[in-house]
């Protein structure tokens, strides 16, 4: 037997915080709290309260940062969620008042990502985010001369401080992580032009997430898609063909699902793969119809769909789960055109 064993590892037991604002929408706690289970983490208390702007140092407030630090004592907790994005300032000065490390809602949605990227191309684009997000985050810890490095006698200068070398790394790293998805996206260039000279239409898969999406496209298509009942269960697209009557071959594609207040480092690290329904010839809208925020994630989805100029491509609202309501019958909606716009 080894003398050396692998130590196990520690569980996130966190503190939930949330405060309502003025932006903040209907369902926006229960969502967070899904977001914290979809990561794993376990909840030990979740701290509500209102502001109407957010503090300078705590964003919370000193009252509810006292409230937070108590706490995080009280229960042992080892991380901090904040539902809110968080400037670096803010960060630093919660960890040191509760000493205890801080995640803000950014930082929570990236560590999903992170968990559930299977493929070379999610790999990178969850580390381009990461990265893109902590280089504007480093700051200095110090401002002694131990920090350094590089001086010598004889030479002219002191040499690189840590703080300039880690931007310095983090900034090649970006470089040479974009250039490899920009390899990928001529790849993927390659096979939407060959779909286009054989005429073959794609379809992709769009909506909220958790709204049944993968479980949809396995039954369209005889697949075993990863398919579960949490917050980005899929991050890879998948694309498989499907022969449809009337149509002949086409492609279907399951995307990421999307979120309210979806992090911009998100969507910039992910345009190529979000912009499979910006290249799709008709999008199919997958909606939770016994969600209680139905309408408001319809809005989400509508933004993310402008934000990432998909808005002008043809799309069909399929009302999904409509088993779980014994008040819906299956039927088609058309618009005055005749065209189909839902499927219940």
């Amino acid at each position: 037997m080894s003398t050396f064993e692998t130590p196990t590892p520690v569980s996130d037991r966190a503190i939930l915080v949330a405060l309502t604002m003025p932006d903040t929408e209907s369902g926006e706690f229960e969502e967070f709290q899904e977001l914290a289970d979809s990561a794993g983490v376990e909840t030990l208390e979740f701290i509500t309260g209102r502001r109407d702007t957010p503090d300078f140092k705590y964003f919370l407030g000193s009252g509810k940062a006292d409230e937070v630090a108590e706490a995080t004592e009280r229960l042992e907790a080892n991380v901090i969620i904040v539902n809110h994005d968080l400037t670096p300032s803010q960060t630093r000065n919660l960890e040191n008042k509760c000493e205890c490390r801080v995640v803000d809602r950014t930082g929570l949605i990236l560590d999903i990502f992170a968990q559930r990227a299977q493929t070379f191309e999610g790999k990178l684009q969850v580390e381009l985010a990461q990265l893109t997000r902590l280089s504007t985050r480093l700051v200095h810890k110090h401002s002694n001369l131990a920090q350094l490095r590089g001086g010598a006698v004889g030479l002219r200068g002191p040499g690189e401080t840590q703080l300039e070398q880690d931007r310095r790394l983090i900034g090649t790293r970006i470089k040479q992580l974009k250039k490899r998805l920009e390899n990928v996206e001529k790849m993927r260039e390659q096979g939407r032009q060959a779909r286009r000279r054989n005429e073959v239409p794609t379809i992709a898969l769009v909506g909220y997430t958790n709204a049944g999406k993968s479980s949809l496209f396995n039954h369209l298509t005889d697949s075993k898609v990863y398919a579960k009942d949490q917050l980005f269960a899929t991050l890879d697209p998948t694309h498989r063909g499907l022969d449809l009557e009337h149509v002949g071959r086409t492609i279907l594609v399951d995307t990421v699902g999307f979120i309210s207040k979806l992090p911009h480092d998100l969507v910039n690290a992910f345009r190529s793969t979000l912009h499979m329904a910006t290249e799709a010839d008709l999008l199919l809208e997958v909606i939770d119809v016994v969600d209680l925020e139905r309408d408001l994630k319809i809005n989400e989805v509508a933004t993310v769909l402008e934000e990432i100029g998909a808005d002008e491509v043809p799309r069909i609202q399929v009302f999904n789960k409509i088993d779980l309501d014994p008040h819906i019958e299956p039927h088609v909606g058309k618009n005055e055109h005749g065209a189909i716009t839902q499927v219940w």
